[in-house]
């Protein structure tokens, strides 16, 4: 459970407690105001009611413009037994789906992606460097290793979001972060395969300059279940499905085929980062999209302020999937080449 505290005036004071019992929460107790007439309401909650409570709490903001709800959200135990389901007559949210998580939590989280900081470069740098060294030297402990520490797949996750919630100051952002990654992991890598002594005849290497439609799927499907464990906060099972979609081994092998002068290989790693990064940002998008993930109609101080485009987020949809349809044209062009 969790505890939602809401700093707000006095006078809504009895409104939130009727809010908190309408949406079935298992205990509601106020502060004594200060000297602004404010006073503290805290509402103890089952995550099954959470969203809804989260909406109504909105459209109190929205109809008291005056009203500075301040959220704070912290872990809960209840000594008491939970109700074992939700009453029927609570109402339900605007927004369907199986979103489960705060709505405000998840945005600032995935927001964290889309910024380009010196920290996540540095890292970024020192794990390209042992994703390359891995690749050289056959070592597939080092390259899974780089894989998990790499911050690249943040920025896509975060670009999706945006697009999605039509959010332009965050797309624009995000956009830039995820292209800097990508630079700069292929550019270190093109350096170490220009210096180091790569055999592009090891497994590590010759895997990912093969790309056949079957990487289409497992892309797709292990992008979805990523996402899909960011939105119902079972985030501890993303680190295993989104190894599969990494993008830094295929960007760090196109970079040191690049630097052998094997380009005809090199695309085959091309093609692969491609089709890992729009079926990431496809698959983002439709998770986003079916379950309802979007900035909420108002949030003060924050980014949007109007509702979000039902045609903007499905444009950006097909907009992922004529890009991966592409690819997909030129792998079936390929299919018959034999590279060796």
């Amino acid at each position: 459970m969790r505890i939602v505290e809401v700093i707000a005036p006095a006078r809504l004071q009895q409104e939130l407690v009727d809010t908190a019992q309408l949406y079935a929460a298992v205990d509601v107790w106020c502060g004594a105001p200060d000297i602004e007439d404010r006073m503290p309401v805290r509402m103890m909650i089952l995550p099954a009611t959470r969203p809804a409570l989260m909406e109504a709490l909105q459209l109190l903001c929205e109809r008291e413009p005056d009203a500075n709800l301040v959220i704070s959200v912290f872990d809960a135990l209840s000594l008491a037994p939970d109700p074992e389901q939700i009453p029927s007559g609570m109402p339900h949210p605007r927004t369907p789906g199986s979103f489960n998580i705060l709505r405000e939590q998840f945005q600032a989280s995935i927001a964290k992606g889309g910024e380009l900081k010196r920290d996540n470069l540095l890292l970024l740098v020192l794990s390209t460097i042992a994703a390359a060294i891995g690749l050289a030297e056959n070592n597939t402990a080092v390259v899974i290793g780089s894989m998990i520490i790499a911050p690249l797949l943040g920025s896509f996750i975060a670009l999706a979001f945006a697009a999605s919630g039509s959010n332009i100051r965050l797309l624009g952002r995000s956009a830039v972060t995820a292209s800097v990654g990508l630079c700069v992991a292929i550019l270190i890598s093109f350096c170490i395969g220009w210096l180091w002594p790569v055999s592009i005849e090891n497994i590590e290497v010759i895997s990912r300059t093969e790309v056949h439609l079957g990487h289409v799927a497992l892309a797709l499907a292990a992008g979805a279940a990523g996402v899909l464990s960011l939105t119902t906060g079972t985030a501890t099972t993303l680190v295993g499905v989104m190894v599969a979609v990494s993008l830094l081994p295929p960007a760090a092998v196109f970079g040191l085929l690049l630097g052998k002068g094997q380009y005809a290989l090199a695309e085959g790693a091309l093609l692969l980062l491609m089709v890992n990064v729009f079926c990431v940002l496809l698959a983002a998008n439709l998770v986003f999209l079916l379950q309802h993930v979007r900035p909420r109609r108002w949030i003060k101080g924050g980014w949007i302020k109007e509702p979000t485009p039902w045609l903007g987020r499905v444009l950006w949809v097909f907009l992922w999937l004529a890009a991966l349809l592409i690819l997909v044209a030129r792998i079936d062009s390929r299919d018959g080449i034999v590279l060796f």
